[in-house]
């Protein structure tokens, strides 16, 4: 049987030091090693400039991201909620990638953390708009983590099993909407 070609692109939506985003968003990662057929690359715009709008400059990363996101057989896009919205950092990563749109048809997984206690309700429904809008395949499935203080300790270690398991179930849901709907197996 021939192997798949999977190319996964994780977008971190967060620049603070030892956030949340990241931590809920290293556990997907863990979860994607498990998937030996797939390549990922991640964006950490703490790592990476991406400039103000209008801009482009001679910088490499905008390019090289989108890039990667046309190349890529699926997206994961990790965001904290503030203010009932995904992150000013998320949605600047989203305008590089669209105009015109690569993200059209591709799959989409989310993943979004919340300080409180209902979790980021509104800022899921606010990205899965934003990605279909866009013409994105928002993949069933997306998380969000309520109480994200109490659940993930200083070092990233998940407190909770139940909700560990349901983080890592957005690679293996990306994945398995990948295998069954774009690469079927023969």
């Amino acid at each position: 049987m021939p192997e798949r070609d999977i190319r996964i692109v994780t977008i971190l939506g967060s620049v603070r030091p030892n956030n949340y985003t990241s931590m809920a968003l290293n556990l997907v990662l863990d979860q994607l090693k498990t998937h030996h057929e797939v390549k990922v690359e991640s964006f950490d715009p703490a790592e990476i400039h991406l400039y103000p709008p209008g801009l482009s400059g001679d910088n490499p990363d905008p390019p090289r991201m989108r890039k990667a996101v046309e190349e890529s057989t699926g997206v994961i896009l990790a965001t904290p909620e503030y203010h009932g919205c995904f992150s000013s950092v998320m949605k600047r990563a989203i305008e590089i990638l669209c105009f015109p749109t690569i993200m059209s048809a591709k799959p989409v997984a989310l993943l979004v953390v919340s300080a409180g206690s209902i979790g980021a309700i509104k800022s899921l429904e606010a990205l899965a708009g934003v990605c279909t809008h866009i013409g994105s395949i928002v993949v069933p499935g997306h998380v969000s983590v309520a109480n994200v203080r109490e659940v993930f300790s200083e070092d990233g270690t998940c407190n909770n099993e139940r909700i560990e398991k349901r983080v890592r179930s957005v690679a293996d849901n990306l994945i398995g909407y990948i295998e069954h709907n774009i690469c079927p197996m023969v």
